[in-house]
């Protein structure tokens, strides 16, 4: 389904990540998208580069993430020309990206009041850090700090912790993604364009899905707990294997516990009044935890997660992202383009498969 959307015409004047992860959403399906940057300054995640990339040039791996067959245009959008070059490209365009500051949109007469009256057909995709009427600045960190991500996050005796991936943003590209497809099909019966915005925040909220009903029913605020989790036993916690790897559990099941604790050769533990059903694994987490690692460490890790395949239990190794890029399912999912004479690399954004 590559082509799925190629009729479209996008224009992309969001930078960073959200906003271009969209853009990448499109082009992907085989859209035209256009990515607007500034003439001399280009998009500020050109120049995010780790210690050991080419400092000369034009395109970091972080640019490269949410950008992938785009069409590369410059304009200032404090000049007139600038302005105008937009317009032109909005005269046969579906859909406009953007995630300007609070009034920005206005200052260049990007607004939805003016584009609506100029081009009554196009669909506006805006993205904003907290809500239309702030004008607070927000990035990835700021918005897993304010909406309950970070304290939840790291191990008990550890400070508050980001995600390593900027989670946010990704959240609330798909939901913007979301809102366009939506609006798209509206388009078709109605002929009219309209405007889809989300917040960073908003996005962050509605992401915490059963964290936020623990507290909202049970009040329950979440502390960090490492990889555990808060109503299932074992589920997270880690275990060394008799070969030093790390392995994990994500038990949701009592006959889970059962055939795990069979592998493990101990089907006593399944009986134990300590740990016979989840609700009393979970009361007694660390006193399972600490019988579990007694007998993974009699496995290697290979058997171990063979016996778990074989017997529908959840598990897995830890592993780093060269181990997770050699297997073949993850090359699968790598997208090559050369950008600016660079070779660049990216994971699709576009996974779901759909069958005709």
């Amino acid at each position: 389904m590559s082509e799925a959307l190629k009729d479209l015409k996008v224009v992309e004047l969001a930078t960073v990540l959200a906003g271009p992860s969209v853009g990448l959403f499109f082009s992907e399906q085989g859209s035209e998208v256009i990515k607007i940057e500034h003439p001399t300054r280009g998009d500020v995640t050109r120049s995010w580069k780790l210690g050991t990339e080419d400092a000369g040039a034009n395109v970091s791996a972080y640019f490269s993430s949410v950008n992938y067959k785009k069409i590369y245009e410059k304009a200032d959008l404090k000049t007139e020309e600038g302005i105008q070059k937009i317009y032109d490209l909005l005269n046969d365009a579906d859909v406009l990206l953007t995630n300007f500051k609070k009034g920005g949109d206005v200052k260049f007469g990007l607004d939805y009041a003016t584009l609506k009256t100029k081009f009554p057909q196009l669909i506006l995709g805006e993205i904003n850090g907290f809500g239309e009427d702030s004008d607070r600045v927000a990035y990835d960190l700021i918005l897993q700090a304010e909406s309950g991500f970070m304290s939840m996050n790291g191990q008990p005796d550890s400070i508050p912790t980001k995600m390593p991936v900027a989670l946010i943003d990704v959240l609330a590209g798909h939901q913007l993604k979301e809102g366009l497809l939506v609006a798209l099909l509206n388009r078709g019966k109605s002929g009219k364009g309209c405007k889809v915005s989300v917040s960073l925040y908003d996005s962050a909220l509605a992401s915490l899905v059963n964290q936020a009903s623990n507290y909202l029913m049970a009040d329950h605020i979440p502390q960090r707990m490492g990889s555990n989790h808060p109503n299932i036993a074992p589920y997270g916690e880690l275990f060394k294997t008799k070969d030093g790897k790390d392995i994990t559990f994500a038990i949701g099941s009592d006959k889970q516990f059962q055939s795990l604790c069979t592998i493990l050769g101990n089907e006593d533990l399944a009986v134990d009044s300590r740990f016979s059903n989840n609700l009393v694994r979970v009361k007694n987490r660390v006193e399972l935890k600490n019988e579990i690692a007694l007998m993974t460490a009699n496995f290697d890790s290979a058997i171990m997660l063979s016996a778990c395949l074989e017997k529908f239990v959840p598990a897995a190794q830890i592993k780093n992202l060269e181990e997770v890029f050699k297997a073949k399912e993850a090359q699968d999912v790598i997208l090559n383009e050369e950008i600016d004479g660079l070779a660049t690399k990216r994971v699709k954004s576009v996974v779901y498969k759909i069958t005709q």
